[in-house]
């Protein structure tokens, strides 16, 4: 009942969102933005292209490119990556190994993983892991 509730809220509350409104929260509100991020958040180890998640929206993919960097904030794939990072650094403090979360995550290799943790968000995934365990 407390998840329908919360649910609710946050339906109303995007509701509310001035139309100048940007960010993923308004751009669930949008029928293209809103097609796409239920598709990354829906499937995100999948192999998503911008021709792909257009292709799952069912617009071009210089409209999905455009309409989506104005509501988000940023491109598409910038969006994916991120939200990939944030799936793999819960998998991590929960104990999975690198390579499964990175498996998890869509990464075929746990070298491509790492280097792409270490990018967006400075550290390597098992230094990272043990510096936020050693903060719980």
């Amino acid at each position: 009942m407390s998840e329908l509730m919360f649910v609710e809220a946050i339906r109303r509350y995007i509701e509310t969102l001035p139309p100048a409104e940007t960010g993923w929260l308004a751009g669930l509100r949008d029928p293209v933005v809103g097609q796409a991020l239920a598709a990354l958040h829906g499937e995100p180890a999948s192999a998503w292209t911008v021709e792909s998640l257009a292709r799952a929206a069912g617009v071009s993919r210089s409209m999905l490119a455009d309409r989506f960097a104005e509501m988000v904030g940023q491109p598409p794939m910038q969006y994916l990556a991120l939200w990939r990072m944030q799936l793999a650094s819960r998998l991590l403090l929960e104990g999975e190994p690198v390579a499964g979360a990175a498996a998890a995550v869509g990464y075929e290799s746990e070298a491509a993983f790492s280097r792409a943790f270490k990018k967006l968000v400075g550290e390597a995934p098992a230094t990272w892991r043990r510096t936020a365990a050693s903060f719980r």
